[in-house]
């Protein structure tokens, strides 16, 4: 609808759904058949009730807000006529072809529509009629009155056949009253049945041969209940007011189901033998629900019962809800390295799964204080947040200083590009953003830049952003200049774009390598801090060892020097240890020394520190190569025979030209 949906129905045969709303008035009528929108109809005010006299849309009466009663064919209007004071309901008799009016007056109006005249009217003890309904089994009239009372008619002898007080039947002991309730809402469920809403948000639930209600259920919302809804397979009730709509049995009152959509409720409507309803609602679309525990889909959408099928939660159990996963370092954070291997522990990719229980045991005595830092925290995070409420001081924040400094460095940059633009907008600052705020407050995103990921990736990373500032420099001297790319010539002297970005990648590879070998020496150094710590704890379990015994003298103590023991892996030949040094000397040495040394003491190159193994292959040659080759073969020795000894010849000498000498 353009604005709001006031009522909805759905036609007899299943095949329509008609709704009503504003502004403008109007109708809509949508073919489920189809599932398109059949036609829409402009009304002249807004409606107030409307009904379909026929199995489909091809009869519709409407009572509008105006007094006007408006009848419609399939065509469109049909005719109009006019009640004597404003109707808030009216129901269709069908044995007599009457339709009853109740609005605000005392009077039921009638009108016949066979006829085409109005009949005597219905006189009620009431000062105003809310709503009204008639039994679908045997036509008794039942209207809801102003003051919190029910009527009911025979209209065989248009005589009253009782009135059922129902405003103190809808208050327990103890409620506190502050108005009498009137009737919101009345509707018939077999021949028996009849549900009662108030304004004051009670259902009651009667029997018509009892004055006393069955069963009186409160929305506790207090506010007026819209409609009331029966759903006969499961004797279930839904009764909605302009904020919920909830589903119970009519016989416990016990809740089944309860739906509140965002927006104010003004009508509900359930789709015949089915689990689908329809809401219309104080917003421009209507509501459409589906409760497949309700029934079944309808015929027009019935993929909807596949969808649910596969939606529907499974009722297995996961094996891993009661286990926390953990890694390694978790473990040796927690001092459990020693239940690797244990029934304790699943071993799962990565890490390991231990039981959610002994996790949090274990944790508890590892950190003790782990709740009151983390009640610290919040409290100081509070604090934070309700300062930022005063005047802000642009400061680092506590967490990644530099990599804040950085991006406002580059911010400002930025902004100061854009603003040579004429229409250039600087970019949002990630200080700004909520997405990564919590990279500058929380201490677990704290940059390490001793790392050796972060001192390997710093230098590529500068100098992308030395690149990219310097691009977008010249694109603004480009746009602040108007000057044509391919018109501009480079001036002498000056240094072409490629050849610095090749400067510029020379540096940056320069500055990798040499963070690569700082990495190295710092490697080295550590091996050896540790191997001097691994001996120093040696000769300290030597002496604690030989203080139990006779201290020996100091030629006994040269005598009985204890050996280091080193391990040799399986297939490896031990030599000496100076044959090693010499070996990794050796590899230092250019090929031509090393050729060299091969020669004079034999030695082969590939007897290197990882192997003793040489390689040797053939290149293989193709049919055609070893055919060519063969036929070279054969001139070669059809030229040997044919050749002719010239040794016979005597050398003779003469003079020529210049007084060169020639043979």
């Amino acid at each position: 609808m353009p604005t709001v949906c006031t009522s909805i129905k759905v036609s007899r045969d299943g095949q329509y759904i008609l709704a009503t709303g504003t502004y403008k008035p109007r109708i809509r009528c949508y073919d489920t058949y189809q599932l398109s929108l059949k036609f829409e109809r402009c009304l002249d005010s807004d409606v107030v009730a409307f009904d379909m006299l026929s199995d489909d849309y091809s009869k519709l009466v409407f009572l509008h807000c105006d007094r006007y009663v408006e009848f419609h064919s399939q065509h469109g209007q049909y005719y109009k006529t006019r009640i004597p004071k404003f109707g808030r309901d009216f129901s269709y008799h069908h044995p007599s072809c009457d339709l009853y009016f109740v609005g605000m007056s005392s009077e039921v109006y009638r009108l016949n529509l066979e006829q085409g005249r109005f009949l005597s009217s219905l006189q009620t003890d009431a000062v105003e009629n809310n709503v009204c309904d008639i039994n679908p089994v045997h036509h008794l009239f039942a209207a809801g009155t102003s003051d919190g009372k029910v009527e009911c008619w025979d209209p065989r002898v248009r005589n009253r056949v009782g009135i059922l007080d129902c405003a103190l039947s809808s208050f327990s002991d103890g409620t506190d009253v502050q108005s009498l309730p009137s009737i919101s809402a009345l509707k018939f469920n077999g021949s028996l049945t009849m549900g009662v809403g108030t304004s004051t948000g009670q259902v009651l639930l009667y029997d018509l041969r009892s004055s006393c209600p069955l069963l009186v259920k409160d929305h506790l919302y207090n506010l007026p209940i819209t409609s009331l809804n029966f759903q006969t397979h499961l004797d279930l009730v839904l009764s909605s007011d302009s904020k919920i709509i909830k589903i119970w049995n009519k016989d416990t009152g016990k809740i089944f189901s309860s739906i509140q959509p965002q927006t104010n409720i003004n009508d509900v409507c359930i789709y015949p033998n089915s689990g689908m309803i329809f809401t219309a609602n104080e917003d421009t679309k209507m509501n459409t629900f589906y409760i497949p525990a309700l029934g079944p889909a309808p015929r027009w959408c019935s993929f909807l019962d596949n969808l649910t099928e596969e939606l529907e939660e499974s009722p297995e159990i996961t094996v891993y809800d009661d286990y926390k996963f953990v890694t390694r370092k978790d473990l040796e954070n927690l001092g459990l390295s020693h239940l690797v291997g244990s029934s304790l522990l699943r071993a799962y990719m990565h890490g390991f799964f231990m039981d959610m229980r002994l996790y949090h045991k274990v944790k508890t005595m590892a950190n003790p204080f782990a709740y009151e830092e983390y009640r610290k925290e919040k409290i100081h995070q509070k604090i934070e947040d309700s300062r930022t409420q005063r005047v802000q001081i642009n400061k680092l924040p506590k967490v990644n200083k530099e990599l804040a400094l950085k991006l406002m460095e580059e911010g400002s940059e930025d902004a100061e590009l854009a603003s040579q633009k004429k229409k250039g907008k600087a970019m949002p600052s990630i200080l700004g953003d909520d997405r990564f705020k919590r990279m500058f407050e929380n201490p677990d995103y704290q940059v390490d830049e001793q790392s050796e990921e972060f001192r390997l990736l710093n230098p590529i990373v500068s100098k992308a952003g030395q690149k990219r500032r310097k691009k977008l420099r010249q694109l603004a001297e480009l746009a602040a200049d108007k000057q044509d790319a391919e018109d501009a010539e480079e001036p002498e002297g000056q240094v072409s774009s490629e050849e610095e970005s090749s400067d510029d990648d020379k540096s940056w590879l320069e500055e990798v390598r040499e963070q690569r070998r700082l990495l190295r020496q710092e490697d080295k150094h550590r091996w050896r801090q540790e191997r001097k710590e691994m001996d120093s704890n040696t000769v300290l379990l030597e002496k604690k060892e030989s203080r139990g015994k006779k201290t020996p003298s100091v030629a006994e103590s040269k005598k009985t020097n204890q050996p280091q023991f080193y391990n040799l892996k399986s297939g490896e030949e031990f030599r000496s240890f100076n044959e090693m040094a010499h070996k990794q000397k050796l590899q230092k040495a250019s090929l031509e020394d090393r050729l060299q040394l091969e020669e004079q003491q034999g030695i082969s190159v590939a007897d290197t520190a990882v192997g003793s193994k040489q390689l040797t292959f053939t290149l293989k040659k193709s049919d055609k190569q070893m055919k060519q080759q063969q036929a070279e073969h054969e001139h070669h020795q059809e030229r040997k025979k044919l050749r002719r000894s010239a040794g016979h010849l005597k050398s003779v000498r003469g003079k020529g030209r210049g007084g060169r000498s020639f043979y």
